[in-house]
């Protein structure tokens, strides 16, 4: 009988200890997501924090040098938009079969070789301009304030402070492939569409492009090549939907006509140097 009652209360003291634990950690899980979801984060936090993430994807990619020829497109394609919308823009190519761009808080934006090798210079500045309304209506903040919260809950950055926490170099990793596989809104994507269209349009660009790179990203919805797209397909509006907006804005404009992909060249051309004689002197 005292056996009996002494298993019992054992079981009530494990079971209360068990309770306790389980409180103890629905506390601690609570003011980890309270901490996080309450600490602030400043458009200084998020370009910082972008610059260091944009800084790791660099060194994990193999990023053109100055002289190779899908560098020298892009200089000459998109220099003379690097202070677009008071924005200070730095540019670089990753030199990847992927069809993908993206633009950072801090400002960066990277091209991947694999979007240059198939839109001309029109199509890829549509993109390019969609890219920039992401930083332009702080989307790429809230991209960016997003994967430092999910590094917090993982534990992978301290959140337990009201501000943003240093960060090691294995956390930036962290948070760079949190960006890369972050996903925006429908809402959002429609509002960067709608800033690529008048990007060119004010800059007095074919604006049947936007139409074009759309539809060039829809029909490859079934390459194995096109992560960018497969990637994006979850949130993103439908590609054949977002060609035809930008095609009725385009015909309301009186703007619109069939768009002919103009030739690509990502190729660095060397300008001969012509060999001078000098002529000997009569004696």
């Amino acid at each position: 009988m005292k056996f009996k009652f002494l298993f019992i209360v054992l079981l009530t003291a494990f079971s209360s200890v068990k309770m306790m634990s389980q409180i103890d950690v629905d506390k601690t899980l609570g003011a980890l997501q309270n901490g996080v979801a309450s600490f602030t984060f400043s458009n200084d936090d998020a370009a910082a924090l972008s610059k260091e993430a944009v800084r790791k994807m660099d060194s994990m990619n193999v990023v053109a040098g100055p002289k190779d020829g899908y560098t020298l497109r892009l200089n000459r394609v998109f220099r003379k938009h690097a202070n677009e919308n008071g924005l200070t823009l730095n540019y670089k190519v990753y030199i990847s079969k992927e069809v993908n761009a993206f633009a950072t808080a801090d400002g960066s934006i990277r091209v991947f070789s694999g979007l240059m090798d198939i839109m001309d210079d029109n199509q890829l500045l549509a993109v390019i301009g969609h890219e920039i309304g992401h930083v332009v209506n702080q989307d790429s903040k809230d991209a960016i304030k997003t994967a430092y919260r999910k590094a917090a809950l993982m534990g992978a950055v301290s959140s337990t402070s009201t501000k943003v926490a240093n960060v090691t170099e294995g956390q930036i990793g962290q948070i760079a492939s949190a960006i890369l596989d972050s996903k925006y809104s429908r809402k959002q994507e429609s509002e960067a569409d709608t800033f690529s269209y008048d990007f060119m349009k004010r800059n007095g660009y074919d604006v049947n492009a936007v139409e074009s790179a759309f539809a060039i990203l829809a029909r490859l919805s079934g390459n194995a090549e096109a992560n960018f797209f497969n990637k994006m397909m979850s949130s993103h509006p439908d590609p054949n939907n977002r060609a035809e907006t930008a095609k009725k804005r385009a015909i309301a404009d009186g703007l619109y006509k069939a768009y002919i992909q103009k030739p690509i060249n990502n190729k660095a051309t060397t300008t001969p140097v012509k060999k001078t004689t000098t002529k000997k002197k009569k004696k």
